[in-house]
């Protein structure tokens, strides 16, 4: 079965209890916790107790990557990547977000592919490598990420795909997600408008529908091979003025993956029936 999970990212800066409220309330079926400053998302006891209030599990951990949590657990990204792994294991989940090394990180990028194996085997999860895009500066295009933005060039076993970064490095979400074949293994549920050659130069993690990626049709499509990884809702809420203002727009986010996965596994059904008659 395909879990919709929310990031406690989406309701950034509010504590992380409130994430864990607002999910349940959402009706997600999990969390994933981005491990920020907040001692709390650093500490499996804590998540535990969380989880149990809230009757709801921790699906995965994203690895403490974007510049606000430089600093957290040190400044050796494997040992970063090592205390995530943990702390997923410890927790139950079965995912841990990473993204790629940035190109100046050189000895990183060089034992990368090697370190996101030997975890994965030594703490029993899977460590999914998220699609990035590349960086502009005036007509330039810049290659940010080492060995590359695109997962799909990287020696790995597990990948995470995001819709918004994909709208900003100009990918069609649905080519990308065939790509990765059976290394797809988690979802970043969000949408974005349109490329940096387009002129957009923002990671707006939309919610899905409101952008230019083809969501929809990436949910049915997973639904049709009967995939079975988690849909993580990863969508920007600074915008919304009060709590049910922000409760609505995961709600929003939540039934459309519910519906668009919905909508395929009917279809299938249907299909089955006159194969049958």
């Amino acid at each position: 079965m395909i879990r919709i999970g929310m990031s406690t990212s989406c309701v950034f800066p509010l504590p992380l209890a409130s994430a864990f409220r607002l999910a349940k309330e959402a009706g997600f079926d999990g969390v994933e916790v981005m491990v920020t400053q907040d001692p709390q998302t650093q500490d499996a006891s804590a998540l535990l107790e969380l989880s149990r209030l809230y009757e709801l599990p921790v699906l995965s951990v994203h690895a403490p990557v974007l510049p606000l949590a430089q600093l957290v657990w040190g400044v050796d990204p494997n040992q970063k990547l090592a205390r995530s792994a943990e702390l997923a294991g410890a927790v139950g989940a079965s995912t841990v977000v990473v993204h790629p090394p940035f190109r100046w990180e050189v000895f990183y990028a060089r034992t990368f592919e090697r370190v996101i194996r030997q975890l994965a085997t030594e703490f029993g999860v899977e460590l999914a490598v998220e699609n990035m895009f590349p960086w502009k500066l005036g007509p330039a295009t810049l290659r940010g990420y080492s060995p590359s933005s695109d997962p799909v060039q990287i020696d790995c076993d597990a990948i995470t795909l995001d819709f918004s970064h994909a709208a900003l490095g100009g990918r069609d979400s649905l080519e990308f997600a065939t790509a990765m074949g059976s290394r797809l293994r988690h979802v970043h549920l969000c949408d974005g408008a349109g490329s940096m050659d387009e002129g957009h130069f923002f990671d707006e993690h939309l919610v899905p529908g409101h952008g230019a990626q083809p969501v929809a049709e990436v949910l049915h499509y997973l639904s049709s091979i009967g995939w079975k990884g988690s849909i993580i809702a990863e969508v920007h809420t600074p915008g919304a003025r009060t709590e049910a203002d922000r409760l609505a727009v995961l709600v929003e986010t939540r039934e459309f993956a519910r519906q668009n996965l919905a909508r395929e596994s009917r279809s299938r059904r249907t299909s089955a029936h006159s194969d049958s008659a």
